[in-house]
């Protein structure tokens, strides 16, 4: 499918995974009907939103109002930003508030963040009580794009990133196109690599589109946001629908995070972030391909020049050994 522009209303797609499939929704504004889709999914009683203490000041009274409007309790359960949160000491922090909340089975807990939140609240919601529900609602462009789609959640351990965690499908994903207005701008750039990824793997047509389009996608235009978010729902959707368990095809997601991985771990999680490492990553691992004959040069050289309009970094960072 190649790129086309998108209706910026509410947009649904759908992970195909029999008895645990599940709907994409994407639609501005969809923050005001998280009650409704909750009970839409016959989620009842406790809901416990785990966000962090930037997103907190930004969404969560929003979503705390919306939910008790819809009938639910609702337990806040706020931790530090950052990917040094993603550990087993927030994930007790997790298991303490749902204990001392008196959680049930049927209890429900709700991802409000990026990809640090969502795949902690994910892993928290599969090992208490043996599994409960819960739901994604992303608020940075990795998460929306990438890791709020596709059930893997977990944490890091000191020896490596995501070395902890487990296959956890969402009962839904909620995006909110909106939210990423409260993006700084270097997330929103690093959230720019997972897109780019997409055009590399899977269309060549998106790829081209984000060629064409980087300098309003830059801007944060509208029809260009939903169009970005939409197809990249779209071609995650599809390849974890093929491989849910990453047994083959699934692993073409991984382009550019071996090498990103390698990165933020000899950083410590503090240097560069997610995105930033995988765009390096990237530009090396399809130079790699380039000498092994599995690619042209053309595919670096564009892929290198969409990297750099973005204002992602390509080369090497120095690292002390």
């Amino acid at each position: 499918m190649t790129a086309s522009p998108t209706d910026i209303s509410q947009q649904t797609i759908h992970v195909e995974l029999g008895t645990r499939s599940y709907a994409i929704l994407i639609r501005r504004n969809l923050l005001e009907a998280i009650g409704e889709e909750l009970t839409r999914l016959r989620c009842t009683g406790k809901v416990g939103v785990v966000t962090d203490r930037n997103l907190a000041g930004c969404y969560l009274n929003q979503v705390k109002r919306v939910l008790k409007a819809a009938g639910y309790t609702v337990i806040p359960i706020v931790l530090p930003p950052g990917e040094r949160t993603k550990t087993l000491r927030s994930i007790a922090m997790v298991m303490d508030a749902l204990v001392e909340a008196r959680f049930e089975r049927t209890s429900t807990l709700l991802a409000l963040g990026g990809g640090v939140i969502g795949d902690l609240t994910g892993f928290a919601a599969a090992i208490y009580q043996r599994g409960i529900p819960f739901v994604q609602v992303p608020t940075s462009l990795v998460a929306q794009v990438d890791s709020s789609v596709g059930g893997k959640t977990g944490v890091d351990h000191p020896k490596g990133k995501n070395l902890i965690g487990a296959f956890n499908q969402p009962r839904v994903v909620l995006i909110d196109p909106a939210t990423l207005s409260t993006l700084p701008p270097r997330e929103w750039k690093a959230g720019l690599a997972e897109v780019i990824k997409y055009g590399v793997i899977a269309d060549e047509g998106f790829f081209e589109y984000l060629e064409q389009h980087i300098e309003p996608i830059l801007k944060l235009d509208d029809a260009s946001v939903a169009q970005i978010v939409k197809r990249s729902c779209e071609i995650k959707a599809l390849i974890v629908s093929e491989d849910e368990r990453e047994s083959d095809r699934r692993r073409i997601l991984n382009f550019g995070h071996t090498i990103g991985h390698a990165l933020e771990s000899l950083g410590g999680y503090c240097g560069l972030i997610h995105g930033e490492a995988v765009a390096i990553g990237m530009v090396h691992e399809a130079d790699l391909a380039r000498h092994l004959g599995l690619c042209g040069e053309d595919v670096v050289t564009r892929l290198r020049a969409l990297v750099e309009a973005v204002g992602l970094p390509t080369g090497f960072p120095p690292v002390a050994f």
